[in-house]
């Protein structure tokens, strides 16, 4: 009954979340209650003097398992059950033929009996119950010391009885210990396997919020696992896909073609053994760091599979292109410091002679000086950019309103556009609070990115100037967008860097001033543009400059 019982019970327990040693306890007390019940129903005499109940046996081993708080209630329950069945039932019979003055010593083993091994409870049990059975088929004699028992036939049917009881007694013992060990590792099982579950689940969640994208496949090449970031690169080419269409199947099938042998060979080399790191592959626009290593078993060292970790880099290679040009413009900043007194005296100079010699020549000649005093000053604008790039200082700031700034600057614009047949659009939010500004600087932020945008376009194109409030990202955002020819991909990479330029008399320093003035602002610029679309720049302002 107890394996049968122990089960079930266990399964309850476990549903209701109450699963404890004392279930187990419970268990074998109920068992032995039903069993010693069963026993008491069925039982008889031997030879019609000795009786015959193996209620004892349950009655023994729940009184050692249950300890005095169980084994009484088993104890009262036995004593009932043989005054009640028992037909030749004597106040003498009470002390012989149930055990009774084992009771104490059983309580009393009970503690140090439940701690033992499988040998030391059975070697209990039997020390209490091999003269517990002799006490029991000695009854008649000790009753009756008159009645004789001589004759073997009856010696041996009593002698099989106690020897019979003491091997099922061990086999109780035995089929309850089997039991518990038996739950006891299956336990020990399930916590295994949910443990297991667990750190696997982390080890998931480890892998998704990696910036890597991570993928590992079986000794046949079937993926076996992959991370977020993985699953993100496949879905830029098949964007319906999910884990469980990609897990237990080729890598190969989820490879573009013009990376397939990349990859089959990387990952091959993996499962010979072969490590290999440090290498670089670009996936369309990105450039991407991929290492393939074998996954082994640690004691055996038999390689189980393979793992594919491909980590973007786009983002690192733009930064350093960045600081690039950082370098570039502190290197502009060194030579404009050095020269830029020397060069602008000599010319202020050279301008003031031909404004002398201009007005003693003849007019004829004036268009001459004209072109080579602009030319001049073209040079002394250059400078003039020079320097700025070169002000690493903090900028002084006031509190200003973007929309003055725009409107002080919008008659100069309307100038401009006027003259190249354009017009100019703007759209200002009402929102927008004062920030605080360097007006100098913004004034000629602004007027660099709309001047280039009317350059940008022909006659009838239209200039926008835009602003608009953020409160969530706590920004204000200013932009300015023209209907120009547009630009590449490749053009917008380079668009910030000093000396590049498209203009065939620009000096490639415009727009990398603008940059600077934004980012001495604690802002930033982001240019927005498609061949024959038109060009948009967005400045973001924040509302508190940190």
């Amino acid at each position: 009954m107890f394996p049968l019982t122990l089960d079930k019970y266990v399964r309850t327990l476990r549903r209701k979340k109450k699963l404890g040693s004392a279930g187990f306890e419970f268990v074998i007390i109920i068992s032995s209650a039903f069993s010693i019940l069963l026993c008491s129903v069925f039982s008889t005499t031997l030879l019609q003097l000795i009786p015959l109940n193996l209620g004892i046996l349950p009655l023994f081993i729940g009184m050692l398992y249950g300890g005095y708080k169980s084994g009484l209630p088993l104890a009262g329950l036995y004593l009932l059950c043989d005054f009640y069945f028992n037909e030749k039932w004597s106040f003498s019979g009470l002390f012989l033929h149930t055990g009774l003055l084992f009771y104490p010593l059983l309580v009393w083993m009970s503690p140090s009996f439940r701690k033992g091994t499988l040998t030391d409870k059975v070697n209990k049990l039997w020390m209490c119950l091999l003269p517990a059975m002799l006490l029991v088929t000695a009854s008649p004699i000790i009753e009756d010391p008159a009645l004789n028992l001589s004759n073997a036939g009856p010696l041996l049917l009593l002698m099989f009885y106690i020897m019979v009881s003491v091997f099922v007694g061990g086999a109780l013992i035995y089929v309850i210990e089997f039991a518990l060990e038996k739950l006891l590792l299956k336990e020990q099982i399930k916590g295994i396997s949910e443990k297991y579950l667990r750190e696997e689940e982390k080890l998931q969640q480890v892998m998704d919020v990696a910036p890597l994208c991570m993928v590992s496949v079986d000794t046949d090449g079937n993926v076996t696992s992959i991370n977020e970031m993985m699953m993100n690169l496949f879905k830029t080419r098949m964007p319906e896909l999910n884990k469980n269409d990609i897990l237990g199947r080729p890598l190969g099938s989820f490879v573009d073609i013009t990376e397939k042998d990349y990859i089959s060979y990387r990952i091959a080399q993996a499962l010979k053994g072969v490590k290999m790191n440090k290498e670089l592959i670009r996936i369309g626009s990105q450039i991407h760091y991929t290492s393939t290593s074998p996954l082994t078993n640690t004691f055996t060292g038999e390689i189980l599979g393979a793992v594919l970790v491909i980590q973007d880099i786009t983002e690192l290679e733009r930064l350093r292109s960045e600081l690039g040009n950082v370098e570039r413009l502190s290197l502009v900043g060194q030579m404009a410091a050095s020269i830029t007194h020397e060069i602008r005296n000599p010319m202020a100079v050279v301008r003031g002679f031909l404004q002398l010699m201009k007005e003693k020549s003849p007019e004829s000649l004036d268009h001459y000086y004209r072109i080579v005093m602009e030319e001049l000053d073209r040079a002394n604008g250059i400078i003039n950019d020079f320097l700025s790039l070169a002000q690493n200082r903090i900028s002084e700031k006031e509190q200003w309103h973007l929309h003055q700034i725009i409107n002080d600057l919008s008659p100069l614009l309307w100038a401009d556009a006027n003259l190249r047949g354009q017009t100019i659009e703007l759209v200002l939010d009402e929102n927008v609070p004062k920030l605080n500004l360097n007006a100098k600087e913004i004034k000629q932020m602004l007027l660099n990115l709309a001047r280039n945008g009317m350059e940008a376009m022909e006659e009838k194109g239209k200039l926008s100037i835009q602003t608009r409030l953020k409160k969530k990202e706590q920004i204000v955002e200013l932009v300015i967008r023209d209907t120009g020819v547009g630009m590449s991909k490749s053009r917008q990479e380079r668009l910030f860097e000093p000396f590049f330029t498209t203009k065939a008399k620009g000096t490639g320093l415009g727009l990398a001033l603008c940059l600077s003035i934004v980012e001495r602002h604690g802002g930033k610029i982001m240019v927005e543009s498609e061949e024959g679309q038109g060009t948009t720049f967005v400045i973001q302002l924040p509302l508190v400059e940190s």
